[in-house]
């Protein structure tokens, strides 16, 4: 992997944390997973074309 890639992937995990508590203290927001869900794409998208 190259370095952009690892850098969406560890954003994306973040993002994953982030979501996740923000769920837990305020409650579940379907925008919020819809945009991870996005991002999630976006990183193996990124990842899949890079291993070509």
């Amino acid at each position: 992997m190259t370095g952009s890639v690892k850098a969406m992937a560890v954003m994306t995990f973040a993002a994953l944390v982030a979501v996740a508590a923000y769920s837990v203290v305020l409650g579940s927001n379907g925008w919020l997973w819809f945009g991870w869900v996005v991002l999630g794409l976006l990183t193996a998208a990124m990842a899949a074309s890079r291993s070509v």
